[in-house]
């Protein structure tokens, strides 16, 4: 039996100089460092690069969870 998602996590990232918060579930959050790692990027730069292509009424929170589903799903 799976287990009951957790309440997301906030974390604080820098783009281009400026702070923000974050906040996704630890699963997403492990998800994304992997990615991050697998590039040889950090997880601030792959960050970057989701904000840079997203749409701009999406959230950086939401875009990253798209993003990671999209990476997983590419791997099929």
């Amino acid at each position: 039996m799976s287990r009951a998602p957790e309440r997301p996590v906030k974390h604080s990232l820098t783009l281009r100089g400026h702070r923000t918060s974050v906040s996704l579930e630890a699963e997403f959050w492990q998800a994304f460092r992997d990615i991050a790692t697998q590039r040889d990027l950090t997880i601030n730069a792959l960050a970057i690069e989701i904000d840079e292509s997203r749409q701009t009424d999406i959230g950086l929170a939401s875009a990253i969870r798209v993003f990671v589903l999209n990476h997983y799903r590419s791997l099929r």
